[in-house]
């Protein structure tokens, strides 16, 4: 049966700009502790603080925050297959600005530790409700560009909250404002609830069958089976690469620039970011024109490439260190436009979201077990950033051979 429901352009206008919005403030949240960690941790722990154990907390803090993202999306994004995307995307932005909010009031670490999950749960559910949404609400000619602005939402984020870094500068002594500030999305999500159109196609497909709906139970049955541990297996290499290698050039910039120039970590989470906006818009538009196994084949072998270069050819405060970082995030962003055109396409609309979310999410529980393994080899190795960085690195080399292994690759 065909669809009969549509939205006007204004309201996919509005799906595309609360959805972006979601994401933009989702990106905050993802860099949130990554340019403010070794910041509330020398506060909070005071004179037991260390070089090491800022590392150790932030892979911590990164595996916790993973470890939430990968039930939320799971969660969440099944209960946008049941009552809606735009419901539960309000339901996401709440969560996670919520319990960011919360984290300006903590007294120890174990309090942080613990908000960070409840955000992630928000976080991973913004994703998978998000990306399916504006899937089934734009027209098929339009997703390669459309999915690359939305996952450039993500990355935008991360580029504004380090911006604001330059202008206030995250310190010990000044870090509880950049989580107050974290709670002005929850309006956002109360905005989605009240008046954010839903899908046509997730309403026509409630429409067709009265029957009990069990989309996550749907992934595992043999028509889906392996659908479902392809799209993971191509979603668990960028983002362990991203969280288990990459993102420790941030403390590192911070360790080294020191307290005499608190803006160098804002301006080298700047650059990644900007870089990062980049790559996600193209990363559709590269999977469109090259196809989907050899776009991801070549940029698995370019991330390798610049992550390791980024570890071992340079280092903070050297000239070229901000180009490399700017070259790194394009590259390795690549892979999350990529995802963000093949991830909705493999999975029939009944289950769209509940599998993107699955696929995506369940490669952040690699992730967290990829940052803590990174957090161990950090201690073991005395708090070598550049070696723990390259050697993690060597994770997105994986994706050089997993994608011939997927099937619904093959566009």
């Amino acid at each position: 049966m065909p669809n009969k429901l549509t939205l006007s352009p204004f309201a996919r206008v509005a799906v595309l700009i609360a959805s972006f919005l979601g994401l933009l403030f989702d990106g905050v949240e993802l860099g949130l502790m990554p340019i403010a960690s070794l910041s509330v941790s020398k506060s909070l722990l005071g004179d037991a603080f260390t070089a090491t154990s800022g590392g150790d907390w932030f892979a911590r803090f990164t595996a916790s925050l993973m470890l939430g993202a990968a039930v939320g999306g799971i969660a969440l994004g099944n209960l946008g297959d049941r009552i809606g995307r735009s419901r539960a995307m309000g339901i996401s932005i709440l969560f996670y600005s919520v319990f960011a909010a919360l984290g300006a009031f903590v007294e120890t670490q174990e309090q942080m530790l613990w908000l960070r999950f409840m955000v992630g749960l928000g976080v991973g559910g913004m994703w998978p409700n998000g990306i399916a949404l504006v899937s089934e609400c734009w027209p098929s000619a339009a997703k390669p560009l459309v999915s690359g602005v939305m996952m450039a939402g993500l990355n935008a984020g991360i580029l504004l909250l380090s911006q604001l870094a330059r202008i206030w500068p995250i310190t010990p002594d000044s870090w509880r404002w950049i989580f107050q500030l974290s709670g002005v999305p929850a309006l956002l999500g109360i905005i989605i609830l009240a008046a954010l159109p839903e899908s046509p196609e997730w309403l026509a497909s409630r429409g067709q069958s009265r029957k009990a709906v069990a989309p996550l139970a749907d992934l595992f049955k043999p028509n889906l089976l392996r659908t479902t541990l392809s799209a993971i297996v191509v979603s668990v290499i960028p983002l362990m690469g991203a969280w288990a290698a990459s993102k420790w050039m941030i403390p590192w910039a911070d360790k080294v620039a020191g307290a005499g120039n608190v803006q160098y970590k804002a301006a080298t989470q700047g650059w990644w970011a900007l870089g990062a906006i980049i790559g996600a818009i193209a990363g559709a538009e590269l999977a469109s024109r090259l196809g989907r196994r050899y776009s991801y084949l070549w940029i698995s072998i370019g991330a390798t490439v610049l992550t390791v270069s980024m570890f071992t050819l340079t280092a903070p405060l050297e000239p070229a260190f901000h180009y490399v970082v700017f070259a790194q995030g394009t590259v390795a962003t690549l892979f999350f436009g990529w995802l963000a055109l093949y991830l909705p396409e493999i999975f029939p609309v009944q289950v769209r979201a509940t599998g993107s979310g699955l696929a995506y999410n369940f490669g952040r529980f690699g992730t967290a077990i990829g940052v803590l393994a990174a957090g161990f080899l950090f201690s073991a190795l005395g708090g070598d950033y550049p070696r723990v960085g390259a050697i993690c690195a060597l994770v997105y080399g994986l994706g050089i051979f997993a994608i011939f292994l997927v099937r619904n690759a093959e566009k």
